[in-house]
């Protein structure tokens, strides 16, 4: 990558996190590279925070497929989606100096609600009862009703999501290399009436999940996208795909996907 790229810097705007956006400013227009207040012009959009910080970065930029993505942590510590450290933002501008740096793509899920405009999720959706309550939802996997479910709420995770809210209630975490996606329940209820698998299960890229809501009088879930409500009134169907489209981030020696899993949680 050339100094001619177009960088745009996301950032949360607290005092501090702000104090330290404009010194990495400073640094990578001192390094001679140039910034752009408007993300549509820029090629590498670089978030400054923590992981959350790299998945607002990602929504708020439209989920671009056309640019490169990059987290720089500010807690001194590597994440999932965050390769660089503030504290030594010398290997973010090494990195940067790279005429061929190496690509890593992350999987999308593709949500629909009530047949309405699709969005797209980096880590999860998430479903969820508003109320003390459970609710009740027919699952399909394709054309075949799977199962009807009597809970709490679904999670749908992406192979990187899997490590998140997924991983929390007890979800396998998936390798990124692997097309699928992941149906995490959420305090199911098995009886003589409502029976689920009571275990997570791992779809293949290729299919499609149908949650069908019951209208019981609880059709009011909550429902979120990658943490951040989405307001729909009254949930009647939701559909799942994995997505052709993938989020681009950079590929480092010594940085794999389970290196950063054992990083964060050993």
């Amino acid at each position: 990558m050339n100094t001619q790229h177009s960088i745009f810097l996301f950032s949360r705007l607290d005092e501090d996190t702000m104090h330290k956006k404009k010194y990495v400013e400073k640094i990578l227009k001192k390094e001679g590279f140039l910034l752009t207040n408007d993300h549509t012009k820029a090629n590498l959009v670089i978030s400054i925070g923590s992981d959350g910080t790299f998945l607002q970065a990602v929504r708020k930029t439209d989920f671009r497929p056309d640019c490169l993505y990059l987290g720089l942590s500010l807690k001194g510590a590597h994440g999932v989606y965050c390769d660089f450290k503030y504290d030594e933002i010398s290997t973010l501008i090494l990195a940067l100096r790279q005429n061929n740096l190496e690509e890593r793509h992350y999987p999308l899920l593709e949500v629909t609600i009530n047949q309405h405009k699709p969005f797209f999720c980096l880590n999860e959706f998430s479903i969820r009862s508003a109320i003390i309550r459970t609710f009740v939802m027919d699952i399909y996997i394709d054309d075949l009703l799977f199962e009807t479910f009597l809970g709490d709420g679904l999670i749908i995770s992406t192979p990187t999501g899997s490590t998140a809210y997924n991983k929390s209630v007890r979800g396998a975490v998936i390798d990124p290399l692997l097309p699928c996606f992941q149906v995490t329940e959420l305090a199911s209820v098995n009886n003589n009436r409502y029976r689920t698998l009571g275990t997570s299960f791992i779809l293949s890229g290729n299919r499609k999940l149908t949650l069908n809501i019951k209208p019981d009088g609880n059709e009011f879930p909550s429902t979120a996208a990658d943490n951040e409500a989405i307001g729909v009134n009254q949930v009647r169907k939701v559909e799942a795909v994995l997505s052709k489209r993938v989020i681009r981030t950079a590929k480092l020696t010594d940085n794999s996907f389970f290196e950063k899993v054992q990083r964060t949680f050993f």
